[in-house]
């Protein structure tokens, strides 16, 4: 890259980085430090602005640049992704939304505790909620590295290693100053500014070919090196049945593993009541929906302009396919409009990635305080509030979360977001739906449903070629590979339920009837709710 190249995208980064710092501090000065406002933002935000926000939120570097780079690499076997992505906010909007709002009041745990005993199932889901945060957190450093790797012309560890650990520390103090009114104006304009760059690009790419779409996946095809299997399922996952059962485990985590993340059910919460809950994921769906459309779009057109050896090259894992379009869409890298639209295009990367690790930082240490310090802690007075004890916290997530970025940045940045959504899927769903459904679920049912799922999948993953066992994997000098999937959806979303069924049968403690009937009338009518 040239050094005006650089010196441009440096400044367009300072900009965002001046402008979500100014958010912050500006939210900072307004605020009072009761937990209500530090978690949930007062519950002021109205249906467009929190639909924008989860938006914000949901569209995150996975979205952006990994699927896109999934789809120039990999073609038809790409749009699992996109699909996944969207469809999951089906199960969201009617099963989900309305009902944890009315339950909850900051966390998951406060709708599973509210008809079992708190202590153990506060910890259990805390513990899962936390898990599922960092490995989302992870993949969100490693686009960060990519992105400014590329920025500065350098692929090696050093300058991943220093954007990973810069990203970290703002994040700390995103969620420490300002919670989440801030986290929540930083992801509107985040995505404010991701879907208007991503609508530029997809009409650039469109009209590089004139509007002929049918033009576009031809040449993507004839440029993959696979002609017309580029554009038929099973180039990645089709080649044998192993390939295939994998395909099948990424779709069930990528569709229910929405409804279990943290920092997507807490945004429920920001509202003043459950209608205004389900009108802000009706605004979400139309947003998220019109943004994969283009995802697949600008992947096709990375396909047929830049070329996937030419992506390949820059980032084995395909992360860098955006950015380069950009640069190719305005010119190449010599051309000044080729440098200021891959400027823009980085700056608009990076602001998203500094929200979505602020509103998954921001989840994972509510959960940390609101959920296992105040289910730990001693009877006596402790020293510090639990808000204190959640802005701590976000410094020990975001010290983990850049130690694994670190270790995992070779990898592609959707496909570490697909695992995510497995833990979130086999730990966090099963245990919410049971609870809010089954009339006879007990605690010990909701703490083996959490742990039924959260320990296979964990464990899955440890010993799947993503970790070793093969050239691409975390450790590829070592073979401990014994699950052949690199996705564990398939074999621990079922166990996770079968845990919390088998958890109920066995258990001796009976159900409450009457908490059921309680949590019944507050979820479908709001009676009760916070």
């Amino acid at each position: 890259m040239t050094g005006h190249h650089q010196t441009l995208a440096l400044v367009l980064f300072s900009v965002v980085i001046a402008v979500t710092l100014g958010i912050t501090t500006w939210v900072s000065r307004n605020r009072h430090g009761s937990a209500e406002e530090f978690y949930a933002g007062g519950r002021l935000f109205s249906p467009m602005e929190n639909g924008f926000a989860i938006a914000g939120d949901y569209m995150s570097a996975a979205s952006f640049l990994g699927i896109s780079g999934l789809i120039a690499l990999f073609g038809y076997d790409g749009l699992l992704y996109s699909v996944g992505f969207l469809v999951a906010w089906l199960l969201v909007l009617f099963l989900v939304a309305e009902l944890v709002r009315n339950c909850g009041r900051f966390t998951l745990a406060d709708v599973v505790a509210a008809r079992m005993k708190e202590r153990p199932v506060r910890i259990a889901a805390g513990t899962s909620s936390v898990t599922v945060s960092v490995l989302y957190l992870v993949a969100q450093m490693v686009g960060a590295g990519s992105l400014v790797a590329l920025l500065l012309g350098r692929t090696g560890a050093a300058a991943q290693a220093w954007t990973v650990i810069g990203v970290g520390a703002l994040m700390v103090i995103y969620v420490s100053l300002g919670g989440m009114r801030a986290t929540t104006w930083i992801q509107i304009v985040k995505a404010v500014l991701l879907l208007g760059g991503t609508i530029v690009l997809t009409v650039l790419v469109l009209m590089r070919f004139h509007g002929d779409f049918d033009r576009l996946l031809l040449t993507a095809a004839e440029r993959s090196g696979h002609g017309s299997a580029f554009l038929a399922p099973g180039l990645k996952y089709g080649g044998d049945w192993t390939a295939r059962l994998d395909f099948i485990s990424l779709g069930l985590a990528l569709v229910l593993g929405t409804a279990g993340l943290p920092h997507i059910l807490s945004r429920f919460y920001t509202v003043p009541t459950a209608r205004a809950a389900r009108r802000s994921v009706v605004w979400s769906i139309g947003l998220i929906g019109g943004f994969y459309l283009m995802t697949i779009v600008l992947g096709f057109g990375a396909a047929a302009i830049v070329g996937p050896e030419a992506v390949r090259t820059s980032n084995a894992a395909g992360n860098t396919a955006v950015p380069l379009l950009a640069l190719d869409l305005g010119g190449g890298a010599d051309s000044t409009w080729g440098t200021v639209l891959f400027a823009i295009v980085a700056a608009i990367a990076f602001a998203t990635i500094l929200a979505v690790v602020a509103g998954i930082t921001l989840a994972s240490s509510a959960s940390v305080a609101h959920d296992l310090y105040a289910s730990l802690r001693r009877r006596r007075a402790e020293p510090y509030s639990e808000v204190a004890v959640a802005r701590t916290a976000a410094v020990g997530i975001g010290a983990l979360a850049i130690g694994l970025g670190l270790l995992a940045r070779d990898l592609n940045v959707a496909f570490l977001v697909g695992l995510a959504f497995a833990v979130a899927a086999s730990a966090n769903l099963p245990v919410l739906l049971y609870s809010l459904f089954w009339r006879g679920f007990t605690t010990r049912g909701a703490v083996w449903a959490v742990y039924g799922g959260l320990v296979p999948a964990l464990a899955l993953v440890v010993l799947s070629p993503v970790v070793s066992g093969s050239p691409e994997s975390l450790f590829p000098d070592v073979d401990f590979q014994y699950f052949p999937l690199q996705n564990p959806g398939l074999v621990s979303i079922p166990l996770g339920f079968v845990a919390g069924w088998l958890g109920t049968v066995t258990s001796a403690e009976p159900p409450d009837d009457a908490k059921h009937a309680e949590i019944e009338v507050r979820s479908l009518t709001g009676a009760g709710a916070v």
